[in-house]
């Protein structure tokens, strides 16, 4: 074990940690987002909506992360009209294309997560605060969103980890992330169990973090069945 390539590459990992942080932040967000907006289509009763947020949620489960980054990456850009257009700012940016293909990819799990988050919220509750004349509007936004939130923390917790260890796959269009500074390392060195070893190492760390994280707020809202 050479123990002086670790100390050595630390340095270098812990700059590429950055990026991988920044990827799984900018995913989540835009996710999240993404998330609810096809859940509330999801719950819609109106059955074209319903199959169009589920169509979604299918076709983004039911491939590859790998492939839905190529496709995105590699294939919009060989689309002359798309090259012309304003898109071809962001497509042409491996960062962003990789912020997107994440993005739709998490929102699609997150949207089933807090389909089924919305569909535990008991039929009660929202008649109770449709008899004391609070609008439906009202009733989404301040009584259903943060009830569906607090009860979908730990399917959420493990969605969040699965992104981070996504992330990694950014590696593969040219962004030196965790996983990329790792390879490039590896590729000058020869030396792959260290510098895989390290950058597992980071990982785990920040999913210690992550988990821990969430155990916190469920603690904080007292999720509870």
């Amino acid at each position: 074990m050479n123990f002086e390539l670790i100390i050595s590459s630390f340095p270098k990992m812990l700059g590429a940690a950055v990026i991988t942080v920044k990827l799984l932040a900018f995913s989540l967000a835009i996710g999240l987002l993404i998330g609810l907006f096809f859940a509330v289509l999801r719950l819609n009763k109106n059955i074209f909506i319903n199959k169009f947020a589920y169509g979604y949620s299918y076709l983004f489960r039911g491939t590859p992360l790998l492939v839905q980054i190529y496709i995105i990456y590699f294939g919009l850009g060989q689309i002359e009209f798309i090259r012309s257009t304003f898109l071809w700012v962001i497509l042409k940016e491996p960062f962003w294309c990789a912020i997107i293909a994440f993005a739709l990819n998490t929102g699609a799990y997150t949207s089933e997560i807090l389909r089924s988050a919305f569909q535990t919220i008991k039929p009660g509750v929202i008649e109770a605060g449709k008899s004391l004349g609070i609008s439906n509007k009202i009733i989404f936004y301040k009584i259903q969103i943060p009830i569906a939130i607090r009860q979908s923390l730990p399917a959420y917790g493990n969605e969040i980890i699965l992104m981070l260890k996504g992330t990694s796959l950014a590696s593969t269009v040219t962004i030196m992330d965790l996983t990329g500074v790792a390879k490039h390392i590896i590729s000058t060195t020869f030396k792959p169990v260290e510098v895989f070893i390290l950058a597992g190492s980071i990982y785990l760390f920040m999913t210690f973090i992550i988990h821990n994280l969430i155990k916190f707020l469920e603690k904080k809202y007292s999720f509870q069945k």
